[in-house]
């Protein structure tokens, strides 16, 4: 019996790590008691990242490497800002390289780097991290997750349930 492959939509368990090319990990859950679960998809894994998982079979290992423009793209310069201190947390904390995140009025979360920090503002980096890089890709799916299945009394009704006068 030949497994079935990893198609757009699934949920699957997941190891994966991920590093400039010849570096160290920035993010590995190969050590983790668990794997993670990911919905392709779901935005939970860049999609750049997220087509490389196509047509993988459970059980094997893999390690793409990846250009840039492959992976996480180039720098945008629109995306280097300086910001007023008045704009950030009177709590918050600056260091040098120091990786922040903003929470976005939509709930979702921005990250981004110090570069400099003035008397009065703020330079952040928002670019991603990996930006310009070649990174590894190393992944190995554990298991796909089957689909749930719509409830049976989800949907259009069974002829037994139209009621009549």
């Amino acid at each position: 019996m030949n497994a079935r492959a990893v198609a757009a939509g699934d949920t699957v368990l997941l190891r994966y790590a991920l590093r400039p090319r010849g570096g160290d990990d920035i993010v590995s859950n190969f050590d983790d008691a668990e794997p993670e679960t990911v919905t392709l998809g779901a935005g939970t894994l860049a999609p750049t990242l997220e087509q490389w998982l196509f047509d993988l079979v459970p059980g094997e290992r893999h390690v793409f490497l990846l250009d840039p423009w492959q992976a996480f793209g180039t720098s945008q310069p629109d995306l280097v800002q300086t910001l007023p201190k008045t704009d950030l947390p009177a709590e918050m904390e600056f260091t040098v390289d120091q990786l922040v995140e903003f929470a976005m009025p939509n709930g979702q979360t921005l990250a981004g780097r110090i570069l400099k920090i003035g008397d009065d503002a703020v330079k952040i980096d928002f670019n991603h991290p990996l930006a310009d890089l070649s990174v590894e890709f190393e992944v190995e799916i554990v298991r796909i997750l089957p689909s749930p299945q719509p409830s049976p009394t989800s949907g259009r009704g069974s002829e037994g349930d139209a009621q009549t006068d």
